[in-house]
């Protein structure tokens, strides 16, 4: 298990990219938290074609399962953009800090993050689905 404050290399799409600095820089003012987070994010990552990346590594809309290494828990998600978040169907917005965390990292890779009350905690990606399409996947939303 890696130490906390250790940071995996992240690798994002040129479109993930593009949107998410877009995004961030619309919430600056409002989540200064989530930008000064998901700037640091952006500024560290590679970024390849869409047709580059390896299919382990988490992009928007990815259904990803992780584990909370500290309560020891493990959870599915899919990472979507602020309007189609919700929370009872598994559906967590790049702009919270779990979201955030996520983008970018490949499965067998840790990271550690922030929750908004300060609290360190580690997760580890387990497994990234994307979606197929062409078979029902939504279109991305523009910001």
């Amino acid at each position: 298990m890696r130490s906390a404050g250790q940071f995996p290399p992240i690798v994002l799409t040129a479109t993930d990219h593009d949107r998410l600095s877009s995004l961030a820089e619309a919430v600056a003012e409002g989540a200064p938290d989530v930008y000064d987070y998901l700037s640091a994010e952006l500024t560290r990552a590679v970024v390849v074609d869409a047709g580059e990346i390896a299919p382990t590594v988490v992009t928007m809309g990815a259904r990803v399962t992780f584990r909370d290494e500290t309560a020891m828990q493990e959870r599915t998600v899919t990472l979507v953009y602020p309007q189609e978040a919700d929370i009872a169907a598994g559906q967590v917005s790049v702009l919270t800090p779990v979201g955030a965390a996520l983008i970018g990292v490949a499965e067998g890779q840790s990271i550690t993050w922030y929750t908004r009350q300060g609290e360190a905690k580690t997760l580890s990606v387990l497994q990234v689905e994307h979606p197929v399409q062409g078979a029902g996947a939504a279109a991305v939303p523009p910001i």
